[in-house]
This record gives structure tokens, C-alpha cells and sequence, in this order.
């Protein structure tokens, strides 16, 4: 009866049945999962969201790509980060999940292959199936410090690959693309007719001054089609309001190929609500203010990590260099499965295994660096006393 795009097993796993017995028995749990920024105690002004019911709102003149003032809003908030993008290339979507929708829409058949890091979001493998492609993985390698894999790269390219996914600052792993591996990742797939895809919406944290500055810049390429995702889901800290957006670069002519045929599968669904796109500009120019408080959150629990990571020797933290998460590499106790359960039952605090993030071995552990300071620093330092015991 039902089609094989969603998964046959929808079971409840093991860690979230342990999280439901804590919680049913009262047990406080530190949630060190969070990516929410709406429940992470960050002042939100009141009137934050007052643009929406902005009259204009009342107004329904559809445009697939969206309001031209709501795209010049976006515009300008690339020039923020020293990009020049004209409006005309800018495409609103709901989400970020719905971009990779719709470029997967754009440039697959069914059947059709992308390429996608490990380790990474775990959302790509149901973005993926949803929409009939195929994810085959390249690694990024840790020596240090994060970087493709570019010979797994070669060996997973096929004729039927479609596009390759970077993810800069990458979740989890918080590693920036370089310049010199976009240079050559552009090069190979524009000698293959093949689309960079950046997922660039977390460029705005760095745990690193600097780092994204100096990590390469897709909305330069004139060499591959390429395309750069945001949203004030993560520049904002407002993931309820649902207003993301592409901007797309590489050869004029494909540009233009590619947003022609871009404008039609936008105009089938017309998914973004008027009133958020009234009030792009005020939300994009107040958001500002949630923005800085995050960075300096996330910051200050980066620190703070690999501060108290030198308390247990058996623990170290990877080098990050922007985004929300913190990984660590921790002692082989037992399956990651059992060493996140216990974690939650003897201490109380819930963290990502590895292997959720497609990790290629044991053991890891990913933790939210949104949590408050004070609660972030005493359930680090409960961590380690468990793994140094």
C-alpha cells in the first residue's frame, strides 16, 4: 500500500526510549541535543515578528521566486557577508529541506545519484528517498583538522551522478570547505556537467575568527553551476517563521538554463507565505540582534568544551571551526547505542552518538553548544568525570 520513499521501520530506538522512562520516573535530563534556539533562553525582543502582520500581507501577488523586495532583502543580507548576488538569482523557499527539493527536482530523474558527506545532517537520507535519488557518500577525513576525501570522491561519481552536496561550516563536524577544495570540487564536476550544491546556513557561526572568510565561496564560481542555501531558521534564530532562499551562480548560460526551468517547478508549489515575505527585511535586519547573542553562546561553549576536555585525558574535542555542535571522541566503552543510554541513566544527559551522523566508526559523541552557558559548562564537566571514572 505504501511506497518504498519512507522507511518500513519507524520503531522507536533505543536512546529515545531510555529519554521517555527519565522522563516519566521525573528524572531531570540535560538535554545536549538541542538545536532549537527558540527553547534555548535567548532574548527574543516581543514585537520581533510585529512585519507579519504587516497590511500588505492581505495581499495575495504570487511570484515563484518570490516578493522582489524579500529577494533584495536576502540580497543585501549576502553583501553583509561580502557577497555580491543580484536579486534576480535569489530563490525563497520555506525551508532548507525544501530547497534540496526542489534542486532535486531540478536536476534528477528518478534513480539519479547525489553525492553526500560522511560524517553529516542524517536528514539528507530521507531528503533523498523522498524524492526518488539516490545519496552516495564521500568522507571527510579528520587529521587534525576536517577534509574531503577527494579520491572517495572520484570513486563515487558515476554517469548518473546529478550534483554533490557540501555543507560549510558541515554539521556536525563544524569544518569549513577550503578555497582550494571548492577550486578542486568545482573542477571536477564542471568538466562533468555535475551542480555544487552549499549548504551554507550555519557561515554566520564561526568557533574559529576568521574561518569564514577564508572558506571557499561558491557565489564566486563561474566555472559550475552552484547554489548557496540560508534561511532565518539558523541567521536568525527564528526556525518557526519558515522563510529560507538559494542564490544561484556559475556559467551565465546554465544560470539562465537553470533558473528557467527552476521558475516552473517554484511556481507549481508557491509555498512561501505573503506575510513573511513582507516582512523579509525587518525580520532579516532585527534578527541581527538574536544572531550575535548565539554566536556568542556557541562560542563560549566551544571554549568551554575543550577547556574541560583537558580534565579527562582518555577525551579529546575535534577541531570545529563554525556552527552549533561540539564533537567529541571518547573512550570505547561499549556500542555508542549503549554508551549514550547510560549517559542518559546515570547522568542524566542526553547527547548525539556518532553513528546518527553516519560516522565511520567509534566512538563519538555530538553536543549542542545552544544550551546555556551555566548548564552548558556543569554537564560538560559531569561528562568528562563519567568518561575519566
Amino acid at each position: 500500500m505504501f511506497s518504498n520513499r519512507t522507511p518500513g521501520d519507524l520503531r522507536v530506538n533505543r536512546l529515545a526510549q531510555a529519554v521517555a522512562r527519565q522522563r516519566q520516573n521525573g528524572r531531570p535530563i540535560v538535554d545536549l541535543t538541542e538545536s532549537n534556539p527558540t527553547r534555548a533562553g535567548f532574548d527574543y525582543p516581543p514585537d520581533l515578528l510585529a512585519p507579519l502582520a504587516d497590511a500588505r500581507g492581505l495581499s495575495y501577488q504570487p511570484h515563484p521566486f518570490g516578493l522582489p523586495d524579500a529577494r533584495a532583502a536576502v540580497a543585501a543580507d549576502y553583501a553583509r557577508r561580502g557577497f555580491d548576488v543580484a536579486p534576480e538569482r535569489i530563490v525563497l523557499t520555506a525551508s532548507t529541506s525544501e530547497a534540496y527539493s526542489l534542486l532535486f527536482k531540478l536536476l534528477c530523474d528518478p534513480g539519479d545519484e547525489v553525492l553526500v558527506p560522511r560524517p553529516s545532517y542524517p536528514l539528507f537520507e530521507h531528503l533523498t528517498r523522498l524524492d526518488g535519488v539516490a545519496a552516495q557518500p564521500y568522507n571527510l577525513e579528520y587529521h587534525g583538522a576536517w577534509s574531503i576525501d577527494f579520491e572517495g570522491v572520484e570513486r563515487a561519481l558515476t554517469p548518473r551522478t546529478r550534483a554533490v552536496l557540501i555543507v560549510s561550516p558541515n554539521n556536525p563536524t563544524g569544518s569549513f570547505v577550503s578555497e582550494a577544495e571548492l577550486d578542486r570540487l568545482a573542477r571536477i564536476c564542471a568538466a562533468r556537467d555535475i551542480a555544487v550544491i552549499a549548504d551554507e546556513v550555519f557561515a554566520d557561526y564561526e568557533l574559529v575568527p576568521g574561518a569564514a572568510q577564508a572558506a571557499g565561496r561558491v557565489l564566486d564560481r563561474g566555472d559550475a553551476l552552484a547554489f548557496s542555501f540560508g534561511g532565518l531558521s539558523k541567521s536568525a534564530g527564528l526556525p518557526q517563521v519558515k522563510l529560507g532562499w538559494m542564490a544561484v551562480a556559475g556559467p551565465p548560460a546554465v544560470v539562465e538554463r537553470a533558473l528557467g526551468r527552476l521558475e516552473l517547478v517554484c511556481d507549481t508549489y508557491l509555498s512561501v507565505a505573503t506575510p513573511v515575505q513582507v516582512g523579509a527585511a525587518e525580520l532579516i535586519e532585527r534578527g541581527a540582534a538574536v544572531r550575535a547573542q548565539i554566536q556568542a553562546r556557541v562560542a563560549a561553549n566551544y571554549r568551554q568544551l575543550t577547556i574541560q576536555a583537558l580534565t579527562a585525558p582518555a577525551c579529546s574535542v575535534l577541531r570545529a571551526e563554525g556552527g552549533w555542535y561540539g564533537v567529541l571522541q571518547v573512550p570505547t566503552l561499549g556500542p555508542e547505542e549503549d554508551v549514550v543510554v547510560n549517559l542518559v541513566e546515570d547522568e542524566g544527559l542526553l547527547t548525539h552518538p556518532g553513528y546518527f551522523f553516519d560516522f565511520p566508526r567509534e566512538s563519538y559523541l555530538v553536543v549542542s553548544l545552544l544550551v546555556p552557558e551555566a548548564a552548558f559548562a556543569e554537564a560538560a564537566q559531569t561528562l568528562f568525570r563519567h568518561f575519566d571514572d
